[in-house]
């Protein structure tokens, strides 16, 4: 299952308690054991995203580059930025806090962080062995007060303890920088314009030559390029961001099949069931149903 994830949608596509709702901040704890599945999924999420590794591992796609997970690692997304769950231990447990873009706004360590390329291209981090119990009991700290019963401080220290956790891991970031700094390639370049390109015009261009011209790259080299450095060729990246519009819409909304169809461009509701079909095997209307 692909998801574009938004502060408010999250709540019903993860069976997330509405009372809990806060301004800003969702915090998801999942596991990966028979009694409580952990949902693989690629997702994208529409502001900072912290995922906390507390137990087992994790193999994922991020920003079209894998990576492992072990226990203590943290993965930091940048908003917009794919990650796509490939394996889990069967004893992964993961605490996953999200940001909103306002939340990100109002403090200025959040907004440089938004802003980084060492982020980027290197999102997953792991601190320092003396501060990893700070971590942890700010992260247990974080769902505790998440979790309490509202009260008109509540918001207020949340944030604070929030903004805590990003200073250590902002401080980590710093150090790592300092030892190796990044420079951003070509490579980096073309994959993150052509990130933002299928991200804005997926639903409306579907040529190789429309993202070649923009890149001022020719349509053979892009398509060689993309195949060799992501494992999909550009036609395989639209119809994934594409399945990934579509298949959010059918969870998180009371669109019909046919409005979902003009929303994306589709000429017809037909033709839509058809490439959704042919890409996940199943209908949109099974899908939403399941």
């Amino acid at each position: 299952m692909t998801l574009f994830l938004t502060p408010d949608n999250v709540y019903k596509l993860y069976h997330i308690d509405s009372s809990k709702k806060m301004e800003g901040i969702v915090i998801l704890h999942q596991q990966n054991h028979p009694e409580k599945e952990y949902t693989k999924n690629t997702r994208i999420f529409d502001g900072l995203l912290l995922g906390f590794m507390i137990k087992g591992s994790m193999k994922a796609q991020i920003h079209f580059q894998e990576y492992e997970l072990n226990e203590g690692d943290i993965a930091v997304l940048q908003p917009q930025l794919m990650i796509d769950t490939k394996s889990l231990s069967e004893d992964a447990e993961i605490i996953t806090i999200g940001l909103s873009l306002d939340f990100i706004t109002e403090f200025p360590v959040l907004r440089e962080f938004v802003m980084n390329n060492e982020v980027r291209w290197q999102p997953v981090i792991r601190l320092q062995s003396e501060e990893i119990g700070l971590q942890k009991e700010l992260v247990t700290l974080i769902q505790n007060f998440y979790h309490k019963s509202p009260t008109p401080k509540k918001a207020e220290m949340l944030r604070h303890l929030v903004i805590a956790l990003m200073c250590l891991i902002s401080e980590a970031y710093s150090g790592l920088i300092n030892q190796n700094s990044f420079t951003k390639n070509r490579t980096h370049e073309i994959i993150d314009d052509f990130y933002v390109l299928i991200s804005k015009y997926a639903n409306q261009q579907r040529s190789v030559t429309f993202y070649a011209e923009k890149l001022h790259l020719t349509p053979q080299y892009l398509s060689t390029f993309l195949k060799q450095k992501t494992g999909k060729s550009v036609l395989q990246w639209i119809d994934h961001v594409m399945i990934l519009h579509a298949k959010t819409l059918l969870k998180s909304t009371n669109l019909s099949v046919k409005q979902i169809s003009h929303e994306l461009n589709f000429e017809d509701s037909s033709v839509f069931c058809r490439f959704f079909k042919r890409i996940t095997g199943i209908s949109p209307g099974s899908f939403r149903n399941r």
